[in-house]
């Protein structure tokens, strides 16, 4: 069996054309790589997973498992295929251009209350693994949340659970939606520019990209979620983010294939929770570095402590998510919605056990 790694060359609406992430999309194109492992089930055994950043920290295991071999030894057929934000990587999968996304599972609860029945079947993370950074230039304007009034703030996407969690955070601490204004800046060289460029006077953004801004001196940490003791100060419990999560049709109808999957992503944190950062480094692309390989080893570090070791959903993790997206969500608000429908932990307690 093969696993291929494709990623797709889309710019965030209304960002400045940056010719350095234009270098960097060149330059992934087209990269695979090739892997046997044992026959499969002859059903589904060919799966498209879109990553809402392959080379984001927090989306680390959908790599690191194609690295590992853990895709090959399940016999399964996997095409990795990477986009800047996690909304676009649920737009691909409810549009049935792939069958799973590597994204944060706050997506299940919107895309319910929108008719579509989709669900976490690999949790990946307790935390959001996320941090808001303000620019050197305005972090004296913005000591807290309360600040974001009047300020341009960066998100992945419109959509996105960095656009989620940023309007959370503003509204718990009295400032309203339409008080401020999101950005869609993407991540990594496009996110960096932008602070750098005053486009943005701060916004949330995950690890490498933290790594490189406090590097470079081009901002500092307002708020720090790549923990679960940031994520209970921040947004009062567990937030159970990055996932593989998939269509409840196509789960039903393909076990098999999805039990094969909770095998090799399980395997793949088990074995992240027995080695350390620099080891885990050491088994990416070379590129995921940026050529500072101790850096990239720092950020590994930093954002470690979000994930599970199992792949089960922490206790109270939907619960959180639930209460965040009720604070400014009219859609969640006035809708109830089914937790239990959400994630199942079915696949993942057999690959466990």
């Amino acid at each position: 069996m093969r696993t291929t790694v494709r990623y797709t060359a889309l710019a965030a609406a209304g960002l400045l054309a940056l010719s350095s992430l234009t270098a960097c999309a060149n330059d992934a194109a087209g990269t695979a790589s090739t892997g046997s492992g044992a026959k499969g089930d002859g059903k589904g055994t060919k799966v498209k997973i879109m990553v809402g950043g392959l080379d984001k920290v927090i989306y680390l295991p959908a790599m690191l498992t194609h690295r590992l071999g853990y895709f090959d030894a399940e016999g399964l057929d996997v095409e990795l295929l990477s986009e800047p934000a996690g909304v676009q990587a649920e737009t691909a999968l409810v549009s049935g251009q792939v069958q799973g996304a590597v994204g944060f599972y706050d997506h299940t609860l919107d895309l319910q209350v929108k008719g579509k029945e989709v669900e976490s079947v690999v949790q990946f993370s307790q935390a959001p693994g996320e941090v808001e950074i303000v620019s050197t230039k305005a972090g004296e304007d913005i000591t807290s949340p309360k600040d974001f009034k009047g300020k341009k703030l960066g998100v992945t996407g419109l959509g996105s659970s960095t656009d989620f969690l940023t309007k959370y955070l503003a509204v718990k601490n009295g400032v309203k939606v339409s008080e401020f204004s999101p950005v869609a800046v993407g991540a990594g060289p496009t996110f960096i520019a932008a602070l750098q460029q005053g486009a943005i006077d701060g916004g949330m953004t995950t690890d490498p990209t933290v790594a490189n801004i406090l590097d470079k001196k081009a901002g500092k940490v307002l708020l720090d979620m790549r923990t679960p003791q940031g994520s209970e100060e921040a947004l009062g419990g567990p937030y159970p983010s990055s996932s593989l999560y998939m269509q409840t049709d196509w789960v039903n109808s393909h076990k098999d294939t999805v039990q094969k999957l909770a095998n090799a992503f399980v395997k793949t944190l088990t074995w992240m929770s027995t080695h350390s950062a620099s080891e885990i480094a050491a088994k990416m692309p070379t590129d995921y570095s940026q050529g500072n390989k101790l850096l990239y080893s720092v950020a590994i570090k930093n954002t470690l402590p979000m994930f599970t070791k199992d792949g089960v959903m922490p206790n109270n993790g939907p619960e959180t998510v639930e209460k965040v997206l009720k604070a400014f969500n009219p859609n969640i608000q006035n809708a109830d919605v089914d937790l239990s429908k959400t994630y199942t932990t079915e696949f993942v307690e057999k690959a466990v056990g």
